[in-house]
């Protein structure tokens, strides 16, 4: 259906920083009982305070677009997390429970989730959908699997869903952190029945393909209490700026623009606001209300160069400087791979995959993210998958559950680097 999606979108149009460990102390405590309104979840605090991964609400929920009536308990959540300047944020997202017991060994284990590209509009955060509001998420295959494997599973919406927010679409910090987050934030929830000792496996495609391998550079510096057991991340996005240049004009061209965006949501002192003309201002505007398959439609073949008063090219905007540098430099800091073996640190293996029919993230960018894990000593599974970009998520979620299985059963990783 996502697939056809798709197509309907595109034929529409054609009629880093360091980072610090740190960990819940007890005056801390999480709530004794999820009973916040869904209005509250949503809310941001005035101020936010506690260690990353504190839980500051939960409200249970049942999931509809969770296909096979599995036995589950399910809350919304908010927590805390760290944005990219250090500062507390907090961010919402899901947690779930089979209500058939673990039959071990050892405690359930917990799988972190971020959903793929869902777009700007703060309808489209994942939670949300995954609850019966807007619909147009297109992975609530991979959450039911999860849970009939017996697993929890914590699913992020990133940061930026909250009311007056915009998302930080691709800024890696900030999607890392939060996947990290809601992990420790899942062993809180009351009810939930989840041990902090549990294993936690990492899970996201495209988006959330980038923000799982960000999680695992992070995993060692930012959350070393969380025992990970492994990564698995397709369809990555892992140079942004080689990424860009493919979709800038092309049919795909809006998920561009929504990337644009969320840099500039998450480094607001940039220049931005003052480049835009009038086409500019009204695209940002529509963008940030709109999800995936309406961006697709609304800006296919647009080029960025259209929507700034002297017709900047992606080369000039990134020589552009401003509090936090060069544009540039900020858009390479999201590169992956960079960094392995000094800045970042990864002790357990992971599982890459792409679609050979991709038409969205260029292969070059994905085959490099897998040559830097595969130079830095990283045991790596590499796999392919005959579909085009959205089947490709589907494609592989067999291969990925049996992955996972055998990283919680403790069982030697495979490596085809």
């Amino acid at each position: 259906m996502i697939h056809a999606a798709l197509r309907l979108a595109a034929a529409l149009v054609m009629a880093g920083g360091a980072v610090t460990a740190l960990t819940m102390g007890p005056a801390e405590a999480a709530p004794a009982a999820c009973n916040a309104s869904d209005a509250a979840i949503y809310t941001p605090p005035a101020s936010v305070s506690g260690a990353p991964g504190k839980l500051l609400a939960c409200e249970p929920v049942t999931l509809p677009e969770v296909p096979g009536s599995i036995s589950m308990q399910a809350w919304k959540v908010q927590y805390v997390s760290t944005n990219v300047h250090g500062a507390k944020i907090a961010v919402s997202g899901t947690v779930a429970v089979p209500t058939a017991p673990w039959p071990g060994p050892g405690p359930r284990p917990v799988i972190a989730f971020n959903p793929g590209t869902l777009g700007l509009g703060p309808q489209c955060a994942f939670s949300k959908q995954l609850a019966g509001a807007y619909q147009g998420e297109y992975e609530g295959n991979n959450i039911a699997t999860i849970l009939r494997a017996g697993y929890a599973v914590a699913a992020t919406d990133g940061a930026g869903y909250l009311n007056g927010q915009v998302h930080t679409y691709v800024v890696g910090q900030n999607a890392g952190h939060a996947l990290l987050d809601i992990a420790r934030t899942a062993f809180q929830v009351p009810g939930a029945g989840l041990s902090p000792a549990a294993k936690v496996g990492i899970w996201g495609y495209s988006e959330g393909g980038q923000a799982s391998l960000w999680a695992a550079q992070f995993a060692a510096a930012y959350a070393p209490a969380l025992n990970v057991a492994g990564a698995a991340a397709g369809g990555v996005p892992g140079d942004l700026k080689v990424t860009a240049a493919a979709l800038n004009g092309g049919a795909f061209a809006g998920f561009g623009l929504d990337a644009v965006i969320g840099l500039h949501s998450a480094y607001p002192g940039m220049p931005f606001n003052s480049l835009l003309n009038s086409a500019g201002v009204s695209a940002v505007s529509q963008a940030e209300s709109l999800c995936w398959v309406a961006t697709i439609a609304s800006f296919a073949f647009v080029n960025i160069e259209n929507y700034s008063t002297n017709h900047l090219t992606l080369n000039q905007i990134y020589a552009l400087h401003g509090p936090a540098g060069t544009w540039g430099k900020i858009v390479s800091s999201q590169k992956l791979g960079a960094g392995l073996g000094t800045t970042y640190k990864i002790s357990f293996p992971v599982f890459q995959y792409r679609g050979l029919a991709d038409e969205v993230i260029p292969a070059s960018t994905e085959e490099a993210t897998r040559a830097a894990y595969c130079a830095a000593g990283i045991p790596t599974q590499w796999n392919t998958y005959p579909g085009d970009h959205i089947l490709a998520d589907t494609e592989a979620i067999g291969d990925v559950m049996s992955w996972f299985a055998g990283r919680f059963a403790g069982l030697p990783a495979t490596s085809n680097c």
